[in-house]
């Protein structure tokens, strides 16, 4: 595994986006941002700085059920295809996926409810046990989450899940 590691949580027009340090899963950047400028926010919080040689990708996808699906599914899905090319381009040359089950699996595991919330519970309970304001602090005393909210979650719930089920 690569020293960094870029996790998107992609959407239909914005996009959860976190980078984060595989040894000690500390998150190092991340945002919610308009799915055309992601490459650029990766370019600009590139950790490596000169290359991206450390760096390696993984983006959650979609997954088959049972259910009919509406067209944010599938613009979903184009934005995934889109967001591999552009990584590559970016020269993150090891790029991989991550379903929402395997997700739930490495994060909540039976203890909590298999959704965003569940998700968002069962990351303070490992990263910020016991921290007010689920793990974020304040501006003078800032949390191991502080400035999370929204999709940068389920971005960084990508990355350490995959981090974990590389670890396995």
């Amino acid at each position: 595994m690569k020293k960094y590691l870029v996790a998107i949580d992609p959407g239909t027009t914005e996009s959860g986006v976190c980078i984060l340090n595989t040894e000690d899963y500390r998150p190092l950047a991340f945002a919610k941002i308009k799915n055309d400028d992601v490459p650029y926010w990766i370019l600009c919080n590139n950790p490596d700085r000169t290359s991206f040689t450390d760096v390696e990708a993984v983006i959650e996808r979609m997954q088959g059920n049972s259910f009919s699906v509406g067209s944010d599914v599938f613009l979903t899905c184009e934005w995934i295809g889109r967001f591999d090319v552009e990584l590559h381009d970016l020269g993150i040359t090891s790029r991989s996926y991550i379903l929402r089950r395997e997700e739930y699996k490495y994060i909540c595991g039976k203890e909590y409810s298999h959704n965003d919330k569940g998700v968002r519970g069962a990351l303070v309970d490992r990263f910020a046990y016991g921290e007010k304001n689920y793990g974020k602090g304040t501006i003078k005393n800032p949390g191991w989450f502080h400035g999370f909210g929204n999709d940068m979650w389920a971005a960084y719930g990508v990355g350490v899940s995959f981090i974990d089920k590389a670890k396995e």
